[in-house]
């Protein structure tokens, strides 16, 4: 048996450069996601005399634009070159970052925000993941895994940076910035990483055919409308979408709750190292774990430590708990960055993988919006967060449940056909 070492650095052996690029759109991604926007609100909100309430429907808005988008825009990875659909993503998420910065109106808001959140979570994480599971098989894990330290560098690194330069330069200018930076790292990195990469496509479109020849072993190719019509997609839906709901309500709110529960902001925003270690430590165990087990045995524990996260938020009364508290949540999104995405390939083939995923990554954009409003509506409500985080507790392990049922479920295997 190989050596963790030995097995990542196959992944090298096999494709470099894929392995990089899936990196880097990973962690430029991170210009699009909630806990990098959210460094920049308080000016934001400062500058154009946003209300909480306005700003969250500002931002509720863009994304479920995007949400709406993705299965359209995430399909288009199936019919186009990866280098061509790549290069297209990277100067949106570089248009998107010069856009917000010119902005000088909650309407032009709306649009900037959508175009960060599109391009930048939707789609820049939909290429990173997306060419991990479709190009690599045996070593889909590990491959996932490497693209998944995108996400936490970036949840490490790259908001404190921002913290930095909007205190010496301003928001607009550090926003610019990014986008001058995409332009002279990601853009050139992207051209040239993928420069080969039709060669490697054209041994994957062989091996798929021999695959898929009738005296070989069949091989599964579901289409997006045949999953559409698979119960167990419906059945584990809320369970895999607890977690960016929850998870994406809890970082929203987490100077909310700190202010709750009595502890200082800067010391609960400060503990994100510990939740970016965790994840990092956990995605690179959890590679492996996926190529020997399977994700779908992976991800039937993956809710666990979420479930956990929850009540010692609920019951938490000193502000050291924070801590354990943030080492769970990274668990949790080292898990699911591996396990979540390799699932789709092994329950449906990875022919028609970017539609496939592009539908899951809309559901969960739509969840990740419809998280942070929920749980803004049960606070004003008048609910203590002991109530909310217990509440959200109970609701991820109904979730998880559905998992392990879901998978148990036999699936009427569809007849291949076209998209």
């Amino acid at each position: 048996m190989k050596s963790p070492i030995a097995a990542y650095g196959q992944l090298f052996v096999t494709n470099a450069r894929l392995v990089i690029f899936s990196f880097l759109m990973a962690l430029y991604s991170s210009f699009g996601q909630t806990y990098f926007i959210g460094v920049f609100v308080p000016q934001i909100q400062a500058e154009f005399g946003l209300s909480h309430t306005l700003w969250g429907s500002i931002y509720l808005a863009g994304t479920l634009i995007s949400a709406l988008l993705m299965p359209f825009t995430g399909a288009l990875i199936d019919r186009f070159s990866l280098s061509g659909y790549a290069l297209v993503v990277g100067l949106g998420l570089l248009a998107a970052c010069a856009y917000i910065s010119i902005v000088t109106g909650p309407i032009m808001l709306i649009l900037a925000i959508f175009l960060l959140r599109h391009s930048g979570q939707g789609l820049a994480s939909h290429v990173s993941i997306t060419s991990m599971a479709r190009y690599f098989d045996r070593e889909r894990g590990r491959a996932i895994a490497v693209a998944s330290l995108g996400y936490s560098v970036g949840e490490a690194v790259l908001p404190f940076l921002a913290v930095v330069l909007i205190a010496v330069v301003g928001w607009r200018w550090t926003y610019g910035s990014a986008a001058i930076l995409i332009g002279v790292t990601l853009i050139p990195a992207t051209i040239w990483l993928l420069s080969n990469h039709d060669r490697f496509h054209r041994r994957y479109l062989s091996q798929l055919s021999a695959k898929e020849n009738p005296a070989a072993p069949k091989l599964i190719s579901w289409t997006r409308a045949q999953v559409l019509r698979d119960l167990r997609f419906y059945v584990m839906s809320p369970g895999i979408l607890s977690s960016p709901m929850i998870g994406t309500a809890f970082f929203f709110h987490h100077l909310n709750i700190a202010e709750a529960k009595g502890w200082s902001g800067e010391w609960i925003t400060g503990t994100y190292i510990f939740y970016a270690l965790a994840g990092i430590i956990t995605v690179l165990l959890a590679g492996p774990l996926v190529d020997r087990f399977r994700a779908v045995r992976v991800i039937q524990v993956m809710l666990i430590p979420l479930v956990g996260a929850c009540f010692m938020l609920a019951v938490a009364d000193h502000a050291f708990w924070v801590i354990p508290y943030m080492l769970m949540m990274g668990i949790h999104t080292g898990l699911i960055h591996t396990s979540a995405s390799a699932l789709w390939a092994e329950l449906y083939g990875p022919k028609y993988l970017g539609a496939i995923k592009s539908l899951y990554l809309a559901l969960m954009v739509f969840a990740s919006a419809l998280g942070p409003v929920a749980m803004g509506m049960l606070m004003d409500a008048g609910l203590s967060i002991y109530w909310i985080c217990s509440f959200f507790g109970i609701f991820i392990a109904a979730g998880a449940v559905l998992i392990v049922v879901a998978l148990r479920i036999k699936p009427n295997l569809p007849q291949n056909q076209p998209a």
